[in-house]
């Protein structure tokens, strides 16, 4: 990151700091001192932050090359309505899955206890973010502050060193094709945060695709 944008990153999180109401989650904001991160995956009942909601979260926690699946995160969270059938069959997450699933606010805290102060990596992760904030933002006043990765970004500019000229293909299942990674057959947060971490620790070891 270069000194402008450095500098740029901690004035806006200086401010977003002011605005948090409840200082047990000042651990947020620490410096990080660890080499961890977290990939997560959201499960909503659409693609509109403004409307729709999350139904489940995954994340699992990476520490150099090794993706700790000890270190998994999964949620499933209570809608404030029925899910309509439409949704249903895109996540396939029923009304009667999430009978005994969390409140937000309680999804919420666990979440962040698990993340902590760690870089977030995801596949199109400004969606999970803006849904996270979507709880985050009126219960504490912040918007997540933590680093952001996007693993399709990774895989764009690399791919674009071997065809400068070309179409690059950015859908899930054909990055995961491409880096001959397996793909899981059941689609959920947590399916898709683990192979999401595969990606990423593929992309972090090679220099062409």
């Amino acid at each position: 990151m270069r000194y402008g944008e450095l500098m740029l990153s901690r004035f806006f999180n200086n401010r977003n700091r002011k605005k948090l109401k409840d200082n047990k989650f000042s651990f947020l904001f620490d410096e990080k001192q660890n080499d961890e991160i977290v990939v997560y995956d959201t499960e909503t009942t659409g693609l509109n932050p403004k409307k729709d909601e999350i139904l489940s979260i995954g994340a699992v926690k990476i520490k150099g090359n090794r993706i700790l699946t000890s270190k998994k995160f999964e949620i499933f969270v209570k809608p404030s309505r029925d899910i309509d059938e439409e949704s249903i069959k895109i996540h396939h997450i029923r009304n009667i899955d999430l009978q005994n699933g969390s409140n937000p606010q309680e999804a919420i805290e666990k979440f962040l206890h698990f993340i902590g102060n760690r870089t977030l990596v995801g596949y199109y992760l400004e969606f999970d973010i803006k849904m996270i904030n979507k709880y985050l933002i009126p219960y504490l006043g912040i918007k997540l502050p933590n680093r952001q990765i996007e693993v399709s970004q990774i895989y764009h500019k690399k791919k674009r060193r071997s065809i400068p000229d070309g179409r690059i293909d950015l859908r899930f299942d054909s990055i995961m094709k491409d880096l001959d990674l397996p793909i899981f057959g059941k689609h959920d947060a947590l399916s898709d945060a683990i192979m999401t971490a595969m990606m990423y620790i593929k992309l972090q070891n090679i220099e062409h695709i």
